[in-house]
């Protein structure tokens, strides 16, 4: 029986595990310190076997469409910061910096790469297309995302973002999954035979970071100082943002593409890499201010899930009921 779709699935409930076990029991002084060497090398692997994973054919072979691919990059990289700025008058007065923070950088993420491609299948999309833009929109987001930050956050006078730390990217991000790109003419077929290992690589990692951000968050005393109606309307911001991103796409994807590059376009461009996102935000923000950065990307990748879940299954029905065409009656027969 499969799992109904608006059940979180064992990877977020192990995010919300890694929240509630920092808000009980909070990792500080000289462990918190070997714990962020750990962190640091499980970030390292994990850009490490994205390199080694992610097929630049598959991005040269796709690389003709460019129309399509060039309007997925546009809604994940220009139309989501554009909003994300556009919000700032609006939400100055009820969102705390640091989560406004988090909603700016949130908006300048890469698109997800395994869920853009499941969704896009699932709806009877252009899976091979769907592979080039998710896949050229995370090789880009290593580079593209730290700058956008970098620009967008320091112009808005935003806290816990330093310029210095984008020199860390470079160790920590950059050279790994170089260095993966590189070895994966030797590992890329191990890599691909093991995907189960490289997802729980992926996820642990995330689950480490989210556990020593949450607990450098809470010994700062981020519960205490979080109004609830600031989270709440983070909740709201979220869900609005999906959906006017979600309608610019199908907008322009109904009126300039065929139904299955109308699909890659909904579903990669409306998407936020939480695997790309943690890791970048665990090198780009310092100290206390990381839990409540992450926090947007965090509700944002569970809303996104549901609701791509859901029109995912409404394409995909709707394609089938096509494909079959129309039914004989019960009473007709010869």
């Amino acid at each position: 029986m499969k799992r109904p779709v608006f059940l979180p699935d064992n990877f977020i409930l192990a995010l919300v595990g890694a929240i509630v076990l920092a808000t009980v029991l909070p990792i500080s002084g000289a462990p918190a310190a070997v714990y962020g060497h750990i962190t640091t090398a499980a970030i390292a692997l994990l850009f490490f076997l994205h390199g080694a994973k992610l097929s630049r054919e598959a991005v040269y072979a796709g690389a003709t469409n460019w129309r399509l691919h060039l309007c997925v990059l546009a809604a994940t990289f220009v139309l989501f910061p554009v909003l994300g700025l556009a919000g700032g008058p609006l939400l100055s007065d009820w969102l705390t910096p640091e989560l406004y923070t988090g909603l700016l950088f949130l908006c300048v993420l890469p698109s997800t790469v395994q869920s853009s491609i499941a969704f896009t299948s699932m709806a009877r999309g252009n899976v091979p297309a769907a592979v080039c833009s998710a896949s050229a929109s995370n090789l880009l987001g290593v580079l593209v995302t730290p700058l956008l930050a970098g620009w967008l956050i320091s112009s808005q006078g935003s806290a816990g973002f330093s310029l210095d730390a984008v020199a860390s990217i470079v160790l920590e991000i950059l050279l790994p999954f170089g260095v993966g790109q590189i070895a994966r003419r030797w590992v890329g077929a191990w890599v691909s035979a093991h995907p189960k290992l490289v997802k729980f690589v992926d996820q642990g990692a995330i689950v480490l970071v989210v556990y020593g951000a949450f607990s450098a968050s809470v010994n700062e005393g981020l519960w205490q100082e979080l109004p609830l109606q600031a989270l709440l309307l983070l909740l709201l911001v979220s869900a609005v943002l999906l959906a006017i991103v979600l309608g610019v796409t199908f907008a322009v994807g109904r009126r300039f593409f065929a139904r299955e590059d109308e699909i890659v376009l909904l579903f990669c461009g409306s998407k936020k890499s939480l695997a790309s996102g943690i890791p970048i935000a665990k090198v780009l923000f310092a100290g206390g201010a990381l839990g409540a950065v992450v926090l947007p990307l965090m509700i944002f990748h569970q809303i996104q899930l549901i609701v791509c879940a859901v029109i995912a299954r409404r394409y995909g029905r709707a394609a089938d009921r096509a494909t079959s065409g129309p039914q004989p009656s019960a009473g007709s027969g010869s």
